[in-house]
């Protein structure tokens, strides 16, 4: 599910379409933590590192060195019961997110 307040916020709306093309796929393909791997999902969404950039750029993702993103929203785009809940299997990278 999307949260409206992301998707129709006037951040999200100046991106360019194919940017928020990736954004989309990349909260499909995202782990339950809202980690992703960015180079497949490129490349079946038919998007550049660019696209990622303007992500990155406007803090929708958080690109780590490891080449895994984190979406910024996640919490807000989703919400899992914890019965269905399965950690992400990069642990490590929790380590470096701001808590909020």
């Amino acid at each position: 599910m999307f949260s409206s307040a992301v998707l129709e916020s006037d951040a999200f709306l100046d991106l360019p379409p194919k940017s928020q093309n990736l954004y989309v796929h990349l909260n499909m393909r995202a782990d339950d933590d809202g980690f992703a791997s960015p180079k497949s999902v490129m490349r079946s969404a038919g998007c550049t590192a660019l696209d990622l950039k303007h992500l990155v750029d406007a803090n929708f993702v958080i690109l780590f060195d490891s080449g895994v993103v984190c979406i910024t929203d996640w919490k807000e785009n989703n919400t899992i019961k914890a019965d269905r809940y399965k950690p992400t299997p990069v642990s490590y990278t929790h380590l470096t997110l701001p808590t909020t």
